[in-house]
């Protein structure tokens, strides 16, 4: 798991401020106050002082922000307690899977779907429109989270009606460092779900990373039941991430 945080590690601050604090690499966004765009990443083996964590705390809350963290349990597994112990609270523990160039297993898009690279910028919109409502968020896409889905470039890719054209989902694979990659954003809306469709966007960008020279993909699902999904393509249990955060009072 130490990879996968190093990785993360390397990625996380793509297009945002960054601060060291002790040993938490602070990341914020620069034009969203979203938990889930704010949060620190410990170094390996992480066991910060009280000090430490509440200095990390006041760098959060002095921009507005609620001070959160993600982390591999493994890469620094006495860190949650020391976090619960500062009354940081559990947000989630979210299961992290792994597949490797030998466990993969392709899964083509089903009849009457095809899978392409955006074209357009309808194209992106309608992606990220249809990830939004998705994940239960709002259809509206703003600049930033366009400008964001276009840096994804042949990284991103939509499944589409064949008939009619209509973005069913799609999803994303983020850059390759240190011969890995994640694939995130994977989204179906509902009236298309349960037809193989996530399984074949997740195999296209696994495929793609793969062929680009990553070992090793990984994602992390949001509950079983499309961890059943990821399973077909080869995905195998790797262990856990975990989300905390100070709730505000």
């Amino acid at each position: 798991m130490s990879a996968l945080q190093a990785y993360v590690r390397a990625t996380a601050p793509r297009n945002r401020a960054v601060e060291r604090i002790g040993p938490f690499l602070a990341t914020f966004a620069r034009d969203s106050d979203h938990p889930m765009l704010n949060y620190a990443i410990p170094d390996d083996g992480a066991t910060p002082s009280p000090a430490e964590i509440a200095a990390l705390t006041t760098a959060y809350s002095r921009r507005g922000l609620l001070p959160r963290l993600e982390f591999f349990t493994e890469a620094a597994p006495a860190l949650e307690a020391a976090l619960v112990g500062q009354d940081y609270e559990l947000e989630r523990r979210v299961p992290v899977m792994t597949c490797g160039v030998s466990d993969f297993v392709a899964r083509p898009a089903p009849a009457g779907i095809t899978l392409r690279t955006p074209s357009s910028d309808a194209d992106l919109l309608g992606l990220r429109s249809t990830q939004n409502v998705a994940f239960g968020e709002s259809p509206e896409v703003s600049a930033a989270e366009l400008a964001g889905t276009r840096s994804f470039g042949d990284r991103a890719v939509l499944a589409e009606d064949t008939a009619t054209g209509a973005i069913t989902g799609g999803g994303f694979a983020l850059e390759i460092v240190h011969g890995t990659s994640e694939i995130a954003g994977i989204a179906v809306a509902e009236p298309h779900r349960h037809r193989g469709i996530a399984a074949a966007i997740t195999a296209h960008l696994t495929q793609l990373v793969h062929t680009r020279g990553a070992p090793t993909a990984f994602l992390t699902p949001g509950d079983l039941g499309i961890a059943t999904v990821y399973r077909r393509v080869g995905y195998q249990p790797a262990g856990e991430c975990v989300h905390l955060s100070l709730p505000r009072r």
